[in-house]
């Protein structure tokens, strides 16, 4: 069985937390921690006890050492209240609601752990299969738990705009994305803080950390888990939360790959002005009409601004990420047989000899 770590209780560094954080912890030895579950609460203390619960009952039973991190995102039914007296887990509390995306930054900033866990204490999730997960992820960066059924609320709204956005994620990292926005999740926590300061406050923040993944160069594995019903009032405001989806579209396009957005426009627009231009000269009698060269200028402006956005993108991350753990470095030792030199010295002397005869 394995030993819950329950860390001290100070504070950390402005650096790594908000402005507004509040760190309660209590002692423990952190030195082999293996995993960080990161649990982002607003208003659930009808069902945050069974989660932790839950979650515990998994871990323990397991042969991960683990914490608990909950982060009370400016919660006013007294889940912060409640977590602390669970215990034997740290809480972060956030005066003000800021988002899943704001707490799960703040929660992940505060890990410790090898691997970190995002998930939700809602009852959606299977969370009592974390160990699985963790150990699913094997030399994989991150791994995320696809969900095979649709149980959110305002579906009509939810629905469309998933798809389109899933799409659009998938051909600007040109591989198929199961699930973008799930949000149970586990991954390497050194290669997760080189994308936190990108992660949005909002629920697109599990968009952003798996694109930031795939356009690193990092490998992102998906296995397939069950989604139940949620359980209290849930947080999604369809015409809010779909804005702020048409927004991450925007941000993907200019962010990830713009090459793949901006060029395909550009030469479709570029193909129509030279369509265009054949037409003018064949009933114009050579001449060019000024809005088939306002198409070619636009054409080029759009190849143009695609160009410079994607060197932008790469120069932004050259250089700053770590290697992916599914690039292998392995360094072979290799001592020359004793014959191997002499016959080399004797074929160099050979050749010297050759040399100086032809010079004479």
């Amino acid at each position: 069985m394995t030993a819950r770590a329950n860390p001290p209780s100070v504070g950390f560094p402005s650096a790594i937390e908000p402005e507004d954080a509040i760190v309660s912890d209590a002692d423990a030895d952190t030195s082999d921690l293996d995993v960080s579950i990161v649990l982002p609460v607003h208003n659930e203390r009808g069902h945050l006890a069974e989660e932790v619960e839950r979650i515990r009952a998994a871990m323990d039973a397991s042969h991960h050492r683990y914490e608990l991190i909950v982060v009370d995102d400016g919660s006013t039914d007294g889940s912060g209240e409640l977590a602390r007296e669970l215990g034997a887990l740290r809480l972060i509390t956030l005066r003000d609601n800021k988002g899943s995306g704001a707490a799960r930054r703040a929660g992940s900033r505060a890990a410790r752990g090898r691997v970190v866990v995002w998930t939700d204490v809602d009852m959606t999730y299977p969370n009592d299969t974390i160990p699985w997960l963790v150990d699913q992820l094997g030399d994989h960066d991150q791994i995320v738990g696809a969900r095979t059924t649709e149980q959110g609320t305002h579906r009509f709204a939810r629905v469309p705009a998933k798809f389109l956005i899933r799409r659009l994620a998938s051909y600007l990292v040109e591989r198929p994305i199961p699930d973008l926005n799930s949000g149970f999740r586990a991954f390497r926590r050194d290669v997760g803080d080189q994308f936190l300061d990108e992660l949005p406050d909002g629920f697109s923040c599990v968009t952003t950390l798996t694109m930031s993944f795939l356009t690193g160069g990092y490998s992102v594995e998906y296995v397939d888990i069950p989604y139940a019903e949620r359980a209290g009032r849930s947080k999604f405001h369809w015409w809010a939360d779909t804005r702020r989806y048409l927004r991450q579209v925007v941000r993907m396009a200019l962010s990830y790959n713009p090459l793949r957005v901006f060029m395909p426009v550009g030469l479709l627009l570029l193909a129509f002005a030279t369509g265009k231009l054949v037409f003018d000269w064949i009933t114009r009698d050579f001449s060019l009409s000024p809005n088939t060269l306002l198409i070619f200028l636009a054409a080029f402006q759009i190849i143009t601004t695609g160009m410079l956005a994607d060197l932008v993108a790469r120069r932004a991350r050259r250089d700053k990420l770590l290697p992916s753990n599914r690039i292998h470095h392995e360094v072979v030792a290799f001592e020359p047989r004793a014959g191997s030199t002499r016959d080399r010295s004797t074929e160099v002397v050979g050749a010297e000899a050759g040399a100086d005869e032809r010079t004479a």
